[in-house]
């Protein structure tokens, strides 16, 4: 019999929204902001409120909550995962956030900006929203899609199996984690609390979209000492720090390898911090590739050109270090199949056709997957993230809701 849905995901998601909690690199605290521990709190009252009595927030800002099963099978336990940190690349202060009902084509003007607008030929996925309503910001500000619709479909998704109790469904975990956004979401994460057996991140963008690989990557530090001397009295003495490591910098591919310039499978090693003084520069690079083959490629590509560089400065020294961040979830998952399977059985019967594909980036999944815990990334709907242009449909969030619901009801089905 098919369900019939009601939804409260979209006052749940106006209501996280407004709430700042945009996370911090520089700061060595866990949660990185307290502010982030004010929507915990709120979605540990939301999650009790539904019926989840056991939900709780740890000292370091991680939701935990559990809705037991209710079937006589042996079902394995899956967690749903979100984030409540925002990017730090764009404020996440004062929120306000816009609905456009309706949406029928064209550019969105963000009304607390003119000149942010949301323009239909460099947002393709806008064109599969007409008659759909949209959620923005004002422009001022990032929306806070990514993650909070994850948060608000999982609690949404939650509420409707506990008002059903006729759906059968196996014990689900609901994760929800701080600072994943610079790279810490899973750092303090409990996985033996935890207790399941695969997860799901909720986390991705077009409605479908299954993801089950990942980039693979690594941070490269070039520390660089170079030869000191007064400038008055440098010639044929000094060789400067700072110039080796523009040169450095501008001996590496331009055309290829970079961010700007690869799309799809391709890799990329790419500069994102200089220190630099006379005597010593240290140059930053995040690597990455879809491969470990590609990974070693691109560490040897940087260390040739560091080494040609200095050819040129005989008396300087350098010192490569390479520290792994993350590996393709794919490799895991491979390995798992039914996870991926009975997610896109439960987008079909969400009403979607499943999409399968790979990230440029990382998720809380790629770590949580090779920590032991199995975990792709299905879409929550959020666009244009980590800026004033995020959006996201009401609609799609919606889908979200009902892929949850119907993805415990495969598990329980397929057992």
């Amino acid at each position: 019999m098919p369900l019939t849905f009601d939804y409260t995901v979209l006052e749940r998601f106006l209501r996280y929204v407004v709430i700042d909690t945009q996370s911090n690199a520089e700061s060595p605290t866990c949660p990185s902001t307290a502010k982030q521990m004010d929507l915990g709190r709120l979605l540990v009252a939301e999650l009790r409120d539904i019926g989840l009595s056991d939900a709780a927030m740890d000292e370091n800002g991680y939701v935990y909550a559990t809705l037991q099963g209710n079937t006589d099978k042996a079902v394995p336990v899956i967690c749903f995962c979100s984030h409540m940190d925002t990017s730090p690349d764009c404020s996440g202060a004062n929120v306000r956030p816009q609905l456009w009902r309706n949406y029928q084509g064209g550019d969105i003007t963000l009304p607390g900006d003119p000149t942010q607008v949301i323009r239909a030929a460099e947002h393709p996925a806008l064109r599969q929203q007409t008659g759909n309503d949209i959620v923005t910001s004002d422009g001022t500000t990032l929306l806070g899609a990514d993650n909070k619709a994850g948060l608000a479909e999982i609690v949404d998704a939650m509420r409707f199996l506990v008002k059903n109790p006729q759906i059968k469904h196996g014990t689900i975990k609901v994760l929800f984690t701080p600072d994943e956004e610079i790279g810490r979401g899973v750092d303090r994460a409990d996985l033996k609390r935890l207790a399941a057996d695969f997860a799901y991140t909720i986390d991705g963008e077009s409605a479908g979209q299954i993801e089950d690989e990942t980039f693979s990557a690594d941070g490269a530090t070039v520390t660089i000492d170079g030869v000191s001397a007064h400038p008055g009295f440098a010639k044929g003495k000094m060789e400067n720090a700072i110039k080796i490591a523009a040169r450095i910098i501008d001996a590496l591919p331009k055309d290829t390898c970079t961010p700007e310039t690869t799309e799809g499978k391709e890799g990329f090693l790419h500069p994102h911090g200089v220190t630099a003084q006379l005597g010593q520069a240290t140059l930053k690079f995040i690597v990455r590739d879809f491969t470990e083959q590609g990974l070693r490629d691109k560490a040897a590509l940087l260390e040739q050109t560091v080494k040609d560089v200095l050819r040129d400065f005989p008396r300087s020294a350098y010192r490569l270090e390479i520290k792994p961040q993350y590996r393709n979830m794919k490799e895991v998952l491979d390995q798992h199949p039914a996870i991926v399977d009975n997610a896109m059985e439960a987008v079909r019967r969400a009403g979607l056709e499943p999409v399968t594909g790979s990230i440029r980036g990382g998720t809380d999944g790629s770590r949580l997957s090779f920590m032991g815990l199995p975990c792709p990334n299905i879409f929550a709907g959020e666009h244009a993230f980590h800026s004033t242009l995020e959006w996201v449909s009401v609609q799609d969030m919606e889908a979200a809701v009902r892929t949850i619901v119907h993805l415990a009801m495969v598990w329980e089905e397929r057992v």
